[in-house]
């Protein structure tokens, strides 16, 4: 049976938590970690709830480059077993977790300086290459056996046949190295319905507002309180395990008033470019004063970041300033012909990243390592900090291991790396079947590609909604990249709540149209509506509450300061706003 997320199982999940059985787990936070740990624990056999204070991936985990990789910039920092450890994983989402969510994307590395650059930079790829074969699984037809080709170097003219809108007078050659993309948050959607599927019991718009406590001060569980209806349930649980990235300390402050993890907030900020504005075959993978460069291309637009500057403010909502902007365009106009504009810009996107603070502060949060750290906040409870996308599963097996001791980790082992998600068993059939009925709902190519990157399998599932609803075959007015079945689905089976889910997280309408999918908002409400039960005073509601994020984030873009910006987006209110925390009781 297909897993799904829907309404009636969030009522269904919060209701069982809080039940005389209790829980062995109880993750806090819905981003990509909190999901893979709930997936770790749900498969070795845990009764296991995960709790998500918005919609899973709100936070960083939808926010990212997008891209699953060995950290190439690493290696410059020596930190050769982090690079490791992540290029064995994304040979692992290649081949067997997420084939079809992680694709394999060449890069091409533009060379200005001859001899002397080409082979210092030939040498780390050399290595990245050499480590992603060692300990990495064979993929079918792969006879390189590390996932992805080798290495290739070109001189001008062959990376300009690579990449014609290169700039000639700023390039002697190139090298091209693979590494992988994906959709961040459908990933996390996977992992919690994989969870799911195995028994994980999940709900979004669910905070923890309290950590219990018994009288010798062990933690036992939390209180959840149901942002949807303002309830709050006591949720036993014999560990619980803190995911909540940049919340990590104040998640932390919950359980104890030292806390275990320091974490700094670092933004990182990405442009949104039409696809015919970039004329290439290939990513650029560039080296900037302070940090790397993306330029990443997606079936119908390019993605250009990113940013890494501190951030001091409000954690739910990081903003894009114009500084920001102005930044990326100037760093990717060094290489390119096209000299991109503001005029050019769909859309931004800002996000966290979850860095830990090294002891002694640090002067740059780019120079704050991305390796994850596991540290008991309270007894009963763990956090986990740090570390990367494409490194969460390792993440999830080191905090349930750490949650639950050497003996029981021993007994029951993690066997994630094994585990496809949903969407990935019988794949190339699927391509096949829907290759086959694509023509008669009258879809290319382009729409084959659209739907397996983003369903896999699950293509079947689509198919039957049409059949119940042959209209749903047909692509949206308003943004003709997503059919109407595409928006039933995220409400049918992916657990949307509220409009914004659907447009930022289950679609992508919300950094792909230069309106942020205002105009897409009466397609999709002629959909969900219905599936959702709403009267007209919450269809306005919902609107009114999308309307004012929008105008929040336009105007904090002007901006040149993050203060700035921030003044500006913080006065759109949130239609769901979070609760106040509680310290730790006992009871």
């Amino acid at each position: 049976m297909i897993a799904a997320t829907t309404q009636r199982s969030r009522q269904a999940a919060l209701a069982a938590m809080s039940d005389d059985e209790g829980l062995d787990v109880l993750v806090v936070g819905g981003g990509v970690t909190g999901a893979g740990v709930a997936l770790d624990a749900a498969t070795r056999g845990l009764r296991t709830g995960i709790v998500e204070m918005q919609d899973w991936a709100s936070g960083t985990s939808s926010r990212s480059s997008k891209l699953i990789h060995g950290g190439m910039r690493y290696l410059y920092n020596l930190d050769f077993a982090l690079v490791q450890e992540a290029l064995r994983e994304r040979g692992l989402l290649l081949s067997t977790i997420a084939p079809h969510l992680v694709r394999p994307q060449p890069f091409l590395w533009p060379l200005k300086i001859p001899v002397v650059e080409r082979t210092y930079s030939a040498l780390g790829v050399g290595l990245y290459d050499a480590m992603s074969a060692v300990g990495n699984l064979t993929l079918p037809g792969d006879k390189e056996g590390a996932g992805v080709p080798p290495q290739k170097h070109y001189g001008r003219k062959g990376a300009l046949e690579l990449f014609p809108d290169l700039r000639s007078d700023q390039l002697t050659g190139a090298i091209r190295f693979f590494d992988a993309r994906v959709d961040d948050a459908r990933l996390v959607l996977g992992l919690v319905r994989t969870a799911v599927s195995y028994g994980a019991l999940a709900a979004t718009r669910a905070q923890v507002t309290e950590i219990t406590k018994d009288a010798v001060g062990r933690v036992v569980g939390a209180v959840v309180t149901d942002l949807e209806t303002g309830r709050a349930r006591q949720v036993r649980a014999k560990h619980v395990i803190s995911c909540t990235g940049v919340w990590t300390e104040e998640t932390e402050s919950l359980a104890s008033s030292t806390g275990s993890l320091e974490v700094l907030a670092s933004k990182g900020v990405h442009l949104v470019i039409p696809k015919d504005r970039i004329k290439g075959s290939t990513g650029l993978f560039l080296r900037t004063e302070k940090s790397v460069l993306f330029v990443i291309p997606w079936q119908h637009y390019w993605v250009i970041g990113t940013t890494d500057t501190p951030w001091e403010g409000p954690l739910r909502h990081p903003i894009t300033t114009r500084a920001d902007i102005d930044y990326v365009l100037e760093q990717a106009n060094k290489v390119l012909t096209s000299q991109l504009t503001t005029d050019d810009i769909l859309g931004t996107w800002a996000g966290l990243r979850p860095l830990l603070q090294p002891s002694g502060g640090a002067e740059s949060s780019a120079k704050v390592s991305r390796e994850h750290t596991v540290a008991e906040v309270a007894p009963g409870m763990v956090s986990i900090a740090g570390g990367k996308l494409t490194t969460y599963r390792v993440m999830a097996e080191d905090a349930v291991d750490f949650a639950l001791g050497s003996t029981a980790a021993r007994r029951w082992p993690s066997i994630t790396e094994r585990i496809p998600l949903v969407g990935a068993v019988g794949l190339e059939a699927a391509g096949r079947y829907l290759a086959r009925v694509a023509p008669g709902y009258g879809w290319d190519a382009d729409r084959i590609e659209h739907l397996l990157s983003r369903y896999g399998s699950e293509v079947g599932t689509l198919i039957d909604l049409i059949e119940e609803d042959p209209r749903l075959a047909e692509p949206l007015p308003s943004a003709p990249a997503y059919l109407g079945v595409e928006v039933a689905f995220a409400v049918r089976y992916e657990g949307s709540l509220h409009l914004e889910d659907v447009l930022l997280h289950r679609l992508r309408i919300d950094h792909e149209a230069r309106d942020r999918g205002l105009s897409a908002v009466e397609d999709v409400l002629a959909i969900a509506v219905p599936l959702l039960g709403w009267d007209e005073d919450r269809q306005q509601a919902e609107v009114d509450a999308y309307r004012a994020r929008l105008a929040g984030i336009r105007a904090g873009e002007a901006e040149w300061s993050d203060a700035e910006a921030i003044a500006e987006r913080s006065r759109a209110e949130d239609l769901i706003p979070i609760r106040p925390l509680r310290r730790a009781h006992r009871i």
